[in-house]
């Protein structure tokens, strides 16, 4: 396509929010009239099942649940005055909350303010809020902020270590939805560990973000926590950025929240729009589904041109993998369904493996975020005529224009600066763009079928770990594997078996290995 008639195409698809300054570019995908008008008909029927979704229909019919997360930023649409009071009470009791610890009316115990806060959560308990964190914290906040998202005890040392000297001004957030996460309640048991050897008082300085009721609402109560902030069972944790599970951390660091909350509002009636070219996640979900044959046969590259946009990328992972990545359809189909998504930021990564995108293998699309304004005062001349910003700007331009002459195809969305509202916009945008293609593949968004069975998986290997623990006190003689196997009941466990054992004697956990360790099946087991 010449460059006039690329110049045409890009006019002819290109959408624009004014309110919001925001636009989606879609004209380097290279569908067609014709493929559009083939796939309308799937847009009409995943319209009609967003509007059902919003009005309260059950959309995770294996649990049960509605998906109410739009609600979050327009109480108004809620199915019932009861929940619609629950967000709005929810909201005002958080900044409530905020507010006074940011004056030091709400006060740790052994300190005149709260200086830092420390989350505790993971998935989207945590990728959400590290995200905002990243784009939105002020350079100097009033609470910094540290996260304990994994259940690996050098990355929690690693922490600790940083807050050593102000733990006593350390505000605590647990984030569970069931109370029962293991690796956040590790996080929790670690983190009393150490305010216990510090002299400070748990309870008196955690919060806890959970539903009513749950384990960690109890554990709440019956200690006297400071403080605690519902969940809803109507909102998914890769939703959860607009309820207290990002709002609270947000706040608490002065982000303004209630901007956050009206960019989503107003990105969310924007993608209402039953119209395929006026509907920005309309747009994307269309790209997304030429791109991979409605089959995901195409990863997704995020490349954000911006360094507070870092971690865009992974907070997308988990919004898009997870929704999408289903082995059965709606129907009980197996389909092996999902969209595999990469990426860091521009231009760093352009000295890392755009040399690939354009040039290697053609497995993937891209999307670029541009973000118009470079800075918030002037900016220095680093050769004639020319600033960084320009720089980046031409950088992101070129490699939209390397990429196509290449036949790669390529997504720009483009935000006039990187501010609470625009952030809740591009929440907004991606979470509605996620509905429709959910909907456009007959896959339900709605669950993690297969998170469940990995936590199941790994609840299995820990209660074999207890039997090899519980076997081993009772043998005076060093076992093999395979004899370990064969007294647990285990005999094809023989593998896991040994990795557990491996795991155990290099903690010093009472057990002990010894043999040639080039050849496990000999090595020998006893209690060391």
């Amino acid at each position: 396509m010449d460059a006039t008639a690329l110049w045409q195409r890009y006019q002819d698809w290109l959408y624009y929010h004014e309110g919001l300054g925001l636009y989606v570019d879609v004209s380097r995908m290279r569908f067609d009239n014709g493929f559009v008008m083939a796939m309308q008909p799937k847009f009409d029927q995943a319209f009609r099942a967003m509007a059902a979704l919003e009005g309260g229909a059950i959309a995770n019919p294996d649990e049960d649940r509605m998906v109410g997360h739009y609600w979050l930023r327009d109480p108004d649409l809620a199915p019932t005055p009861e929940i619609k009071q629950e967000i709005i009470t929810t909201l005002e009791k958080l900044e409530s909350f905020a507010h006074k610890i940011l004056q030091g009316e709400i006060r740790p115990p052994q300190s005149v303010k709260y200086t830092d806060i420390l989350s505790i959560g993971i998935g989207g308990s945590a990728l959400g809020p590290q995200f905002v964190a990243e784009a939105l914290s002020p350079d100097v906040p009033p609470l910094a902020i540290h996260f304990l998202d994994n259940t690996d005890p050098a990355g929690m040392d690693r922490v600790f270590s940083r807050l050593k000297d102000r733990l006593a001004s350390t505000l605590v957030i647990v984030i569970s939805k069931s109370g029962g996460t293991p690796e956040t309640r590790n996080g929790m048991v670690e983190t009393k560990k150490v305010f216990a050897d510090n002299g400070l008082d748990f309870a008196r300085q955690a919060v806890a973000i959970t539903m009513e009721g749950s384990k960690m609402h109890n554990l709440a109560a019956s200690e006297g926590w400071l403080a605690t902030f519902p969940m809803f069972d109507w909102v998914g944790g890769r939703t959860s950025e607009l309820s207290a599970v990002g709002l609270l951390d947000a706040a608490l660091q002065g982000i303004d929240i209630r901007a956050m909350l009206a960019g989503a509002k107003e990105m969310d009636a924007a993608t209402r729009i039953p119209d395929l070219r006026k509907n920005p996640a309309a747009l994307l979900a269309l790209s997304w589904y030429y791109a991979g044959n409605g089959r995901g046969e195409k990863d997704m590259v995020i490349l954000p041109y911006k360094d507070s946009l870092l971690l865009f990328s992974r907070y997308l992972q988990q919004l898009v993998m997870e929704s999408l990545g289903k082995e059965l359809d709606l129907d009980g189909n197996p389909v092996h369904q999902g969209i595999a998504v990469y990426g860091n930021k521009g231009s760093t990564d352009q000295h890392a493996y755009v040399q690939q995108l354009r040039e290697g293998v053609p497995n993937f699309f891209v999307t670029f975020i541009e973000v118009l304004r470079d800075r918030s005062g002037e900016s220095v001349e680093v050769e004639s005529g020319a600033t960084s910003g320009d720089f980046l700007s031409g950088l992101l331009q070129g490699t939209r224009q390397a990429l196509y002459e290449n036949h790669r195809d390529s997504i720009t969305v483009t935000i006039p600066e990187v501010n609470p509202k625009t952030v809740g916009a591009l929440i907004a945008l991606y979470e509605r763009a996620v509905g429709l293609y959910g909907f456009l593949i007959n896959v339900n968004a709605y669950h993690q079928p297969g998170v469940e069975a990995g936590k199941k998986a790994a609840a299995s290997i820990l209660a074999l770990q207890q039997q090899i623990i519980q076997t081993l006190k009772q043998e005076p003689a060093p076992l093999s594997i395979a004899a370990l196997a064969e007294k647990i009941d285990a005999p094809d466990q023989a593998e896991t078996i040994y990795k557990i054992c491996r795991h155990l004697a290099s903690n010093q956990r009472g057990v002990h290995l010894q043999g040639d360790f080039n050849k496990p099946a000999s090595l020998k087991v006893s209690r060391s």
